[in-house]
């Protein structure tokens, strides 16, 4: 599964491509569906294959490489204009997911974009040819997960995993290295770079404020309150009694650096010191990663900045996984533009970013934003230094952080936020409650933008499965008040329709705290 460490493409001798067709993505394995809920219903009002067309990409490929490689953009161009003329003219509408979601976003740039670079099809295409976007689980702004996978490997589960049963995932009594195969591996796969945080702090907050900080209880009751109608903005449906968390420091070396002041924080900057030499202990490895090349001052170095956030993350990435961020910044960008119609964002390096990028010129076009909401999300980490195994990755979440009370966001070294369990509400829900909401830079035509949430209860029961009212990042495709949504639009319903906006959250009163020029 590794790709070249260099081109971020095929490694010589090895050709692994994705499956077409509906069967690419209806289940992931035996009796773990994945698509196959929305495609049996969509069945139920007359979809079939030639209706429904399965866009399966290669996900570990940066999204212009999937074009060089595959050709992929060009037969998602090709079958929606297919599905368009063979259907009477009627527009398409098209429903990603996760990270599909960010390649989607890039298509549409794509797509538009003359030749070389893009598709040709010219600034009216997406308006000709899309009714709708219904983005399920979107990490438009990036994930705070992807950050904790790129530095150390890990997230909450691993990371307590690891607690319980210390030393058998680091130095594996069969020898097996399991970090360094994964770290190896994963660093080679470019799309993890589309989900790192977007929009520095600026979104995500800085050293001592955070735009979402305090909104949500990680021990609130799950609610059976799902219903189709429209339930307005239930902002204190999840609100305890608690102090407020500052989740704009990503990254902090200690629980007391994550929760004292900056002004009592002493750092020592780390972007001028010199790597070199090796970490003891890594003299014996069978499996290298650029952590062992980087010598123990590097390391310290790392260790002694304390606190990172989203505008200094990448400094940090840059610093101790270089070889993935040169590749990354061919193909990713993650700020926010000064004045979009500067000739460079014509480059497809800006296209999967949303405050780098404009919506395509199609005012009759909607675009949904649709995720789980309730389940402690994972926002923000305590890191600590390690020298404890032979071959060992040298920094870890450390598990011994904890809050302190019930109500606590900090568990197992781990600050949660709202959301779907993988993506947080501010990178789901930002742009179309505000980023793109009405006229605005980012929206110039005006694009209608809906904000559907679907609070998480989980199965009552063991005959329910994964539920019927989840609302989990993968779960949620079973969500039958999701499904009935995307069925009512499929069959030609609008978002007023729908309802507008439902909203169980806090975002549209927390997200007037993120100073962005629209």
């Amino acid at each position: 599964m590794s790709l070249d460490n260099e081109t971020g493409l095929d490694p010589p001798g090895i050709r692994i491509r994705p499956v077409s067709g509906l069967v690419a993505a209806d289940y992931f394995a035996a009796g773990y569906f994945v698509w196959a809920v929305l495609i049996a219903n969509l069945a139920q009002i007359g979809y079939e294959e030639k209706t429904m067309y399965m866009a399966a990409y290669d996900w570990r490929l940066s999204f212009q490489n999937t074009e060089v490689r595959d050709q992929t953009l060009s037969r998602i161009k090709s079958n929606i204009e297919l599905m368009v003329a063979t259907n009477g003219g009627k527009k398409v509408v098209v429903i990603p997911h996760s990270m599909g979601v960010l390649y989607f976003l890039h298509f549409m740039k794509w797509v538009e974009a003359p030749l070389p670079m893009g598709g040709g099809g010219g600034s009216d295409w997406c308006a000709k040819h899309i009714k709708a976007v219904m983005n399920i689980g979107a990490p438009f702004l990036g994930v705070p997960k992807s950050v904790s996978g790129l530095f150390s490997i890990e997230a909450r589960d691993i990371a307590i995993a690891r607690a319980f049963a210390p030393g058998f995932l680091d130095k594996d009594v069969f020898g097996l290295q399991t970090f360094q195969h994964l770290m190896r591996m994963t660093r080679t796969w470019d799309s993890t770079m589309s989900m790192i945080p977007k929009g520095g702090d600026t979104i995500w907050g800085g050293l001592d404020w955070s735009p979402e900080g305090g909104s949500f209880s990680c021990s609130a009751k799950k609610l059976k309150n799902n219903s189709t109608h429209n339930t307005g903005h239930n902002a204190d449906s999840n609100l305890g009694d608690m102090k407020s968390v500052n989740y704009g420091r990503i990254i902090s070396f200690g629980k007391d650096v994550a929760e004292a002041h900056s002004s009592k924080i002493e750092r020592v900057d780390f972007r001028d010191v010199v790597k070199g030499g090796k970490l003891a202990n890594s003299s014996n490895c069978d499996i290298w990663t650029e952590y062992h090349e980087m010598g123990n001052g590097a390391i310290k170095a790392v260790a002694d900045y304390k606190i990172y956030t989203a505008g200094s993350i990448l400094d940090l990435l840059h610093f101790v996984a270089p070889k993935l961020m040169a590749r990354g910044d061919a193909h990713f960008s993650y700020g926010i533009a000064d004045n979009l119609d500067d000739p460079k964002y014509e480059h497809y390096k800006y296209w999967s970013n949303p405050l780098e990028t404009k919506l395509p010129s199609a005012p009759d076009m909607e675009i949904y934003s649709m995720y789980g909401v309730g389940i402690p999300t994972e926002r923000a980490y305590v890191y600590k230094l390690t020298t404890a195994a032979d071959c060992y990755i040298p920094f870890q979440i450390d598990t011994s952080a904890e809050g302190g009370s019930e109500d606590s966001c900090l568990k197992g070294g781990v600050f949660s936020a709202d959301g779907d369990e993988t993506v947080p509400v501010l990178s789901a829900g930002f742009m179309c409650a505000k980023g793109w909401r009405g006229k605005t830079r980012f929206n110039p035509s005006g694009i209608r933008t809906y904000v559907r949430e679907y609070n998480h209860a989980p199965p009552a029961n063991l005959l329910e499965g994964r539920g019927t009212q989840s609302g989990a990042h993968v779960d949620i495709m079973g969500n039958f008040a999701l499904i009935e949504d995307i069925i009512r639009v499929a069959a030609g319903a609008t978002g007023q329709d729908l309802g507008g906006d439902r909203v169980y959250s806090d975002i549209f009163k927390w997200s007037e705290r993120i100073n962005l020029q629209l």
